[in-house]
């Protein structure tokens, strides 16, 4: 499973970004991909994660009514998932990062997850 992410950027707070993540691989290898993020100084940390299957969504306490997880998905084939990030905040300042697996909980732990692209870097400023 491949996965390249893109959309990151600078923006000023209150401004919205929208990342994209195209997955390509078997599908039976994954059933669910999330949005990661790791700021200066900070551990890696789920920001949002979606079932690909049923849409089913999950967000961090952090970011719910600011961002949306959404993806267009189709089996066995390349499928991208995307962020749309509003009411941007410095803190929110990280590389992000798009990664892919399967399980049925923890579906924000960044070690529930096997397969990771390489991020797209988002600044925020006040």
């Amino acid at each position: 499973v491949q996965l390249v992410e893109s959309g990151g950027g600078s923006v000023q707070a209150g401004g919205s970004l929208r990342l994209s993540c195209v997955v390509s691989g078997f599908t039976y290898n994954y059933n669910r991909v999330a949005w990661l993020r790791q700021g200066p100084g900070n551990e890696r940390e789920g920001v949002a994660a979606i079932y690909t299957g049923g849409g089913t969504s999950y967000y961090a306490d952090s970011v719910k009514g600011r961002f949306a997880i959404s993806r267009d998905y189709v089996k066995n084939t390349v499928n991208t998932v995307y962020l749309q990030m509003n009411s941007l905040k410095p803190e929110d300042t990280a590389m992000y990062y798009c990664a892919a697996g399967r399980g049925v909980s923890g579906g924000l732990t960044p070690d529930r997850y096997n397969y990771w692209g390489q991020g797209t870097q988002v600044t925020v400023s006040s």
